[in-house]
């Protein structure tokens, strides 16, 4: 099988990433994956793409960067993932990759009005979700996790809403055929998403939530996580 592209957005806070990785260990590991299988390609610090056609598919990363600000080469990624959409190549956009994937098809980006999502939350799919080659078969409500203060605010025109919660209308959603995008983080377990709140609790707390019921309420999120697993059998030889 061709290599599966890792379109890496940016890095995991320090203190986690010197403990438990980054976030392209925690995808292989989700997907099943050994490192000769995989091909990591660094946009944020210029690295070039390569052709979509040369990979079994394409997973584009979180960061801490924020899509609404169209930086050079975060716009650049989003004209190769229009590219490769029409190629295609099987695409799954993870958080920040969700958002540049829904803005480079013409969707709206911005920092949510409603505030930022973090912890473990309650994804629920819409009816579309059912039918759905990645997400079909899922219970209708099931806890991911989640880490963001930016949020897609209005589709692409053609794109297929496929998840919400509470705080974010557009979780999920599907492009084309076979390219997808999720608000929520597959890769992450219980453990990560405890040092994340750890990491950032007093931006958390002066933004006016409790970040000790948000540690108390982490659970682990098996459901989410085997998105990583459905998407690796849609992979192409």
């Amino acid at each position: 099988m061709r290599p599966l592209l890792i379109i890496k957005t940016g890095v995991t806070v320090p203190e986690i990433a010197e403990r438990r990785g980054d976030f392209e260990d925690w995808i292989a590991t989700g997907m099943g994956l050994e490192s000769a299988s995989l091909r990591v390609v660094r946009v944020d610090v210029g690295e070039p793409l390569p052709d979509p056609r040369q990979h079994s598919g394409v997973v584009v990363t979180g960061s801490s960067a924020m899509v609404s600000h169209r930086e050079p080469w975060s716009e650049a990624t989003g004209g190769w993932l229009v590219r490769a959409i029409s190629a295609g190549t099987p695409i799954l956009g993870i958080c920040y990759g969700h958002q540049l994937l829904a803005q480079a098809l013409g969707g709206d980006v911005a920092p949510n009005p409603k505030g930022r999502e973090i912890g473990t939350v309650t994804v629920t799919l819409a009816q579309a979700a059912a039918s759905d080659p990645l997400l079909g078969g899922l219970p209708p409500r099931f806890p991911g996790q989640a880490s963001h203060v930016e949020s897609v605010l209005r589709l692409p025109a053609e794109a297929v809403p496929l998840a919400s919660t509470r705080l974010d209308p557009y979780h999920a959603f599907r492009a084309g055929a076979r390219a997808w995008g999720i608000q929520f983080h597959p890769e992450f377990d219980a453990d990560i998403v405890r040092r994340y709140l750890h990491a950032r609790r007093a931006q958390v707390a002066d933004e006016g939530l409790d970040v000790e019921a948000l540690l108390a309420d982490t659970t682990e999120t098996a459901t989410a996580a085997s998105v990583l697993h459905r998407f690796a059998s849609l992979l192409e030889p």
